[in-house]
């Protein structure tokens, strides 16, 4: 059984989804601290002038040493309507922008009342939303749901151990935390993803790689935004 892992992340790009669809499980690491600066709460449009990054503001103070869960938005800022209105003006243009940004608004939009004041949650609800949209069925678990608590290399060995995976699918980061031998001692083999990213017409000039899963979305609609990790996972 094939087990992969990562954090939250808003509106990830397409290698995120890759690496989910390429495995039988998907561990959503939302007890692991939060990091600043990172695509935990933000991530990148194409546009005119280049990529823009749409950030989540979050409330810092007292909690970078907490978990994700306990990372809270900071709902006092209109980041939603900013998002999508940077998002409406660099994509007005593209192919599929109308039925895309429809499911787009409905996606970030609160005026029903809602509550969607955490980050990890945030991220937790559109992953449902881009993992049906995008056809990928890998099972998802998350990380406050196992009751473990080990850090890095451990929390990753610690997860394949609980779920009886044999086979441990990691990012390219990974080569820089990971000791694999204990992996190998344990009966985890280690493969690290080597993500070959799909071409598409976009927007605004020459093909720029590792936008937002919206890029694509916009740019080549829901099916063929799915068939792009088809196609990479044949590759």
């Amino acid at each position: 059984m094939i087990l992969t892992a990562h954090q939250p992340a808003y509106l990830p790009w397409l290698g995120y989804f890759d690496k989910i669809a390429a495995a039988d499980v998907f561990v959503f690491l939302d007890t692991v601290q939060f990091e600043k600066n990172s695509f935990i709460n933000r991530n990148r449009i194409k546009t005119a002038q280049g990529p823009q990054w749409l950030t989540v503001p979050v409330l810092t103070r007292g909690h970078l040493d907490g978990s994700l869960r306990d990372t809270l938005i900071d709902e006092h800022q209109p980041w939603r309507d900013k998002h999508l209105k940077s998002i409406a003006m660099n994509y007005a243009r593209a192919r599929h922008f109308d039925a895309g940004f429809e499911a787009l608004t409905s996606l970030l939009d609160l005026s029903d009342g809602a509550v969607q004041d955490h980050l990890a949650e945030l991220c937790w609800q559109q992953l449902q939303f881009w993992l049906a949209a995008l056809q990928i069925d890998t099972r998802v678990v998350r990380l406050s749901e196992l009751g473990i608590d080990s850090r890095k290399s451990d929390l990753v060995l610690d997860l394949c151990l609980a779920t009886g995976a044999d086979h441990y699918l990691s990012g390219a980061l990974g080569h820089d935390y990971l000791d694999v031998a204990r992996f190998h001692a344990a009966g985890v083999d280690v493969e690290f993803q080597c993500y070959g990213h799909p071409v598409y017409p976009q927007c605004w000039g020459p093909f720029v790689p590792s936008m937002s899963v919206v890029d694509a979305w916009l740019n080549c609609g829901a099916e063929a935004t799915a068939g792009l990790l088809q196609e990479c996972a044949l590759a």
